[in-house]
């Protein structure tokens, strides 16, 4: 076990009776009596009864329900990553307890060596997944945890002394990690997002930025110089002292610690070395956007020491990860791709790249942010064939696609439908030999699904469904 904590915390609120909540609350329920005097969960105002609360009241934890409003004196509180910092439940417990953390700086208090941390808009997942893949395949021992969907404090009771946490971490995670000091950390670019959570695009970035915020000497910053609001924190964290790995897929990088792009090479500098890692044709994933992903996670990977053969070798066994640009079947040659995660219009901007232009039918739309949709609409008109907008922000985007399209002299075809499925029956009549269907709606899911797997894993079972029958069809003639 590697929780080597031993200090007392007291008496703790947890706040939220979601996945994060519950894993808190079990967590700190094992430490009582002892280190923890007390805890109490605070479902919010739409929390009931269950057989969950029910279990966690066995476990000695006191549920309140039904309220955001948060009564008593606590020496802690674990705030749930999608309480804001602005909301009345947050600052009621701000109100009552002496701090106020995350799940992920509670798992770093508990345990915290070994820490590398991934994150940024888009890109974290992949990355995460990459760096745990390419130490893995070297022999050390890494898991992935945070934002990934594997919860910091559940890990850390049980991960071996010498293993390696590579976590994902969202700017939710990051807002309330006062002390979080992973050994290396890549911040891979920051575009607009969450803004109704954080309140402003300069609070959004400050998050991210938190990430480096306690890093110092022998850690190692990754830092994306493409976009203007990281190359402003590469700025800030060389003048702290920081040794910076600026990240580049655009131009080739100058300095002793630097990882670019180089006539089709993926290249990384460190400590003045520079190491030839392999083509970019030997990645099973596609797209600018992954050269950048995998430069990240070969940097993290020399870093740690492995050697530039090893991870060249782990660049090639990796496969897409599920929803993000992910292949999901081929009839007739049109091809499927799921790119379920891309839930903002940077994400779909990139996934783009990654087929030819003027291949592409993409399916557009889910819960409405009310993002900004000029620059996703220059890019669908400059890219994609067909576009199919749908759900509760199809009729915006498809306003503004019109725009554009009118504007640029593009002749992007434009559809509507109401719901995914019929956007996918729409986007399967327009495509044609040689094009990719590719869902990256640029929206959460919430007008129609509970979460973004879900209606990828919709969309995927739609694809597999048309391939077969095209196969049956097929068979038969």
């Amino acid at each position: 076990m590697t929780c080597t904590n031993t200090a007392h915390i007291g008496n703790v609120c947890v706040l939220g009776i979601g996945k994060t909540g519950e894993a808190a609350c079990r967590y700190l329920s094992g430490l009582m009596p002892g280190r923890v005097d007390s805890v109490t969960l605070f479902g919010g105002v739409n929390s009931r009864e269950s057989e969950q609360t029910r279990a966690l009241g066995a476990a000695g934890v006191r549920c309140v329900l039904g309220t955001e409003e948060v009564e008593g004196e606590f020496d802690l509180a674990v705030v749930s990553p999608g309480i804001p910092e602005t909301s009345a439940f947050y600052r009621a417990a701000a109100a009552c307890s002496a701090e106020v953390i995350s799940e992920v700086e509670l798992a770093f208090r508990e345990s915290p060596a070994n820490w590398l941390a991934v994150t940024g808009t888009n890109g974290k997942t992949t990355t995460t997944s990459l760096t745990t893949h390419l130490l893995s395949e070297a022999g050390l021992s890494a898991e992935s945890v945070g934002n990934i969907g594997v919860l910091c404090i559940e890990e850390a009771a049980s991960r071996p002394y010498d293993g390696w946490f590579v976590t994902e971490l969202s700017s939710f995670q990051l807002a309330s990690s006062p002390t979080l000091r992973p050994h290396a950390a890549v911040l891979l670019n920051v575009t607009p997002d969450h803004i109704e959570w954080h309140g402003s695009m300069e609070a959004y970035a400050a998050a991210k930025e938190k990430v480096f915020a306690n890093m110092g000497t022998g850690d190692l910053a990754v830092v994306s110089v493409d976009d203007d609001w990281c190359r402003d924190v590469a700025v800030r964290c060389s003048g702290r002292g920081l040794r910076v790995c600026e990240l580049s897929v655009e131009r080739e990088l100058g300095g002793p610690d630097a990882a670019f792009e180089r006539g089709g090479r993926l290249v990384v500098r460190l400590g003045g070395v520079e190491h030839d890692i392999c083509s970019v044709d030997d990645l099973r994933i596609r797209g600018s956007h992954n050269w950048e992903n995998a430069l990240a996670a070969s940097a993290l990977a020399l870093f740690m020491g492995i050697d530039a053969e090893k991870i060249a070798s782990g660049l090639a066994t990796f496969s897409p990860i599920e929803h993000r640009i992910e292949p999901c079947g081929e009839a007739a040659g049109i091809h499927f791709v799921n790119d379920s995660k891309a839930t903002n219009t940077d994400s779909v901007e990139k996934a783009l790249t990654a087929f030819d232009a003027g291949t592409v039918v993409v399916l557009l739309g889910g819960h409405d942010k009310g993002t900004d949709l000029a620059s996703l609409s220059r890019a669908c008109c400059a890219r994609a064939r067909v576009a199919v907008c749908f759900g509760e922000a199809g009729p915006r985007m498809a306003a503004s696609l019109k725009d554009e399209a009118a504007a640029s002299g593009s002749a992007l075809e434009i559809v509507c439908a109401d719901h995914l499925r019929d956007a996918f029956a729409a986007a399967c009549a327009e495509a044609r030999e040689g094009d990719t269907v590719l869902l990256s709606p640029a929206c959460s899911s919430f007008d129609e699904f509970s979460n973004m797997a879900e209606r990828g894993r919709l969309f995927k079972s739609l694809a597999t469904d048309y391939c077969r029958a095209h196969d049956a069809s097929g068979a038969g003639e």
